[in-house]
């Protein structure tokens, strides 16, 4: 029996668990995460009859294990690609035709979640819910690990354990842990390292079609206070008919400045800011509002590899898309695709 301990039920943690229960016999994975929902900031809420993407806005056809994994491997029902465009507009608000490529934008009809919810149902993997790991442990005498989490239960011993949060969550992690080798120093500082941008995000609803061109603007020049405004309806089965459901992502700056301020405040500063953007007075008074704050959002860039190639000889694995260094949500499968083989293989 290989035991196989997982932190975080990302995407990265979903691909990982996938490889390994389909192709370790005797694996007996584990897998904390510390909300109610799956798949990390590939996150979908539902509000009466709404769906919506509000992390994550869709999956990028750019890695062809990931397009075969979706495509093939997987139950492909529900599957929807946008295809309508992406364009951009620049700090003075102007709109122009993007250079979208010739690529998929996909989600489900029932959301981005269902990735991770399908992948982890092809698994015996045991997830626990609502359960914040606090402590991490190895126990040099068997050459194991332990997990004790925020309600006092401890879960292990692992062969092997896989962490998959936020990389400064998961340096806190290594920072704290009951490991007594001169690795973990080298590991939490060069995984201390990757920084993040943090977006606010607006959730804007409207009883009302827009008539534009395309599915999303992208602020283009990082000099405004919004970086990004897309169209849930694109999606089919997402927002009923004659409506407009629009995710409006704060950029870096403004997301740091306005973080912990009042989300009705920010709701309503953002909404003036796409109604300026997208030519339409009717957009600055939303029928019905959401919001989340992600403040580890996407990583600036990789980790240093080195550090944690040699984590791997004591059983332990990294992965996410901070690891793959590319803050997209196919950059996540594939790295936990890649982190399931290395483990289930040894290598």
């Amino acid at each position: 029996m290989t035991d196989v301990g997982i932190v975080g039920a990302g995407a990265g943690a979903a691909a990982a668990a996938f490889v390994v229960d389909g192709t370790v016999p005797d694996a007996d994975v584990t897998v904390l995460e510390k909300s109610g929902g799956l798949c990390g900031r590939a996150a979908t809420r539902r509000h009466d009859d709404l769906t919506y993407d509000y992390g994550a806005n869709y999956l990028k056809s750019d890695d062809d294990r990931v397009v075969e994994l979706i495509t093939e491997t997987l139950d492909d029902e529900g599957l929807v690609d946008v295809t309508d465009p992406v364009y951009t507009f620049a700090a003075d608000g102007a709109v122009s035709p993007g250079r979208d490529a010739d690529e998929h934008k996909w989600s489900y009809r029932r959301g981005l979640t269902q990735i991770a919810k399908r992948l982890f149902g092809r698994t015996d993997a045991t997830v626990h819910r609502r359960t914040r790991v606090e402590t991490v442990r190895r126990v040099e005498a068997d050459s194991k690990w332990e997990l004790d989490d925020a309600d006092g239960e401890t879960h292990g011993p692992f062969d092997v354990l896989l962490l998959n949060p936020p990389a400064p969550q998961t340096a806190e992690l290594l920072r704290t842990a009951q490991w007594d080798d001169p690795l973990r120093e080298t590991l939490v500082e060069a995984v201390g390292a990757v920084e993040y941008r943090s977006v606010w995000t607006a959730v804007l609803r409207y009883p009302f079609a827009l008539d534009v061109p395309y599915y999303a603007l992208v602020n283009t020049d990082k000099e405004h206070a919004v970086g990004w405004i897309s169209r849930e309806e694109c999606k089919a089965g997402h927002v009923p008919d004659g409506e407009t459901l629009l995710v409006v992502q704060a950029s870096d700056a403004w997301s740091d400045a306005h973080y912990d301020d009042d989300p009705a405040e920010n709701v309503a500063a953002l909404a003036d800011h796409v109604a300026e953007i997208v030519g339409d007075e009717r957009l600055a008074d939303p029928a019905w509002t959401d919001h989340q704050g992600w403040r580890y959002a996407q990583p600036e860039g990789g980790v240093d590899r080195g550090p944690v190639d040699s984590a791997r000889d004591a059983g332990l694995y990294l992965l996410g898309d901070w690891v793959a260094g590319e803050g997209r949500l196919h950059a996540a499968l594939a790295n936990g695709l890649d982190v399931g083989e290395r483990v289930a293989y040894g290598i």
